[in-house]
């Protein structure tokens, strides 16, 4: 028995030792398979991005104002007397709009003149009592201060004269006063007072929609105006018949944002406007916002370094990869608009970023534009 468990033992032995080496030999070649799954490209997706040709359309909502609006209104106090057109109505230049009953300023035209014609008859006094004076002294039959009382009161008759005149002048300028006239041709858009009322100086009486053209007024937010060109057109529809449409042109934007909404105030100058388009009417505007301003790209390639959004950038020559820092715009439903940070003809992964790394040499499945 003990001679079996020795020859056993012998065998076990010598099987061991023949079956290292094959066991060795198969560790080698596990490492060199992994060394050459380490060293080979990692596949990934990738695209070759162009500047966007989707510029976005933006539709917004606004009204149609005059260019140019005045508020009429008196300069003095009174009751109107007569009003002599409406809302509506187109008027010219220098056309009588409302008057004032002007009893009060004729009684007051009629004092001046009077004041006038006293001091004038003052004034013809002072210097014949002036000229008499003067001869007398010349014979030496007054004295010197009777001459100069005489001379004292010619002048203060001349400044009354001076004074009057003004008096009266500022009497006929109230006269005409009551009468409000259009300054320019235009159209009145509204009226807030009637014949009867008795009205303060400077109150609106009427709003006077100038000739010579109209706006069309939008809200718009401030992104809008960052991507839209300088001289950008709008296209205009009125938003009950879309049929009626004309084209516009930016012409004024406010410098300073709506504390309340936080947008600006954008007037575009209708070219043309036809007759459809009254003035108070809603309007739709689109403008198409300037495409080279960004860049489209897939949601998927975008990554992050350091708390700044970034992608891989894949090098043609060597096919490695490495991460460039860029500035989003904005996000859409299916992209990532990209204002800086790429160039056209670049060439970005879109799958597999999560497993790359700087240097990292890839093998493109595929090359999209």
């Amino acid at each position: 028995m003990a001679l079996i468990r020795r020859l056993a033992k012998e065998s076990s032995w010598r099987r061991m030792v023949w079956a290292a080496p094959a066991f060795l030999l198969a560790l080698s070649g596990c490492g060199r398979d992994a060394e050459s799954d380490a060293g080979a490209p990692r596949p990934v997706r990738a695209v070759v991005i162009e500047k966007s040709k989707l510029g976005e359309t933006v539709e917004l909502t606004g009204s149609i104002q005059p260019e140019n609006e005045a508020a009429l209104s008196f300069r003095i106090g009174g009751r109107i007397a007569e009003r002599f057109v409406g809302t509506g109505d187109q008027v010219k230049a220098g056309q009588l709009l409302v008057r004032l009953d002007p009893q009060n300023e004729m009684n007051a035209l009629r004092s001046a003149q009077a004041r006038l014609t006293a001091a004038q008859g003052r004034l013809r006094e002072a210097r014949n009592n002036f000229a008499r004076e003067q001869a007398l002294l010349a014979r030496r039959y007054t004295t010197k201060t009777k001459f100069d009382q005489a001379q004292t009161a010619m002048e203060t008759a001349q400044s009354d004269i001076v004074d009057a005149t003004a008096q009266q002048k500022i009497a006929q300028d109230n006269v005409g006063f009551t009468e409000l006239k259009a300054d320019t041709p235009g159209t009145i858009v509204a009226r807030a007072a009637e014949a009867g009322e008795v009205v303060q100086p400077g109150q609106l009486i009427f709003r006077l929609a100038r000739t010579g053209g109209w706006d069309a007024v939008f809200d718009v937010p401030a992104r809008v105006l960052r991507d839209a060109t300088r001289d950008a057109r709008v296209a205009l529809a009125l938003t009950d018949d879309p049929n009626v449409t004309a084209v516009g042109r930016v012409r004024q934007v406010d410098p300073q944002a709506d504390p309340n909404t936080r947008t600006f105030r954008v007037r575009v100058s209708i070219q043309s406007p036809p007759p459809a388009m009254r003035l108070g009417a809603t309007v739709s505007g689109r403008i198409r916002l300037d495409p080279a301003a960004a860049i489209a790209i897939p949601a998927a390639s975008l990554t992050e370094t350091d708390g700044r959004p970034s992608v891989w950038i894949v090098d043609p020559a060597t096919l490695t990869v490495s991460l460039r820092n860029v500035k989003v715009a904005r996000f859409t439903s299916d992209a990532v608009i990209v204002s800086e940070g790429l160039r056209p003809d670049d060439t970005i992964v879109t799958a597999g970023v999560q497993a790359l790394h700087p240097g990292q040499k890839v093998r493109l499945l595929d090359a999209r534009q």
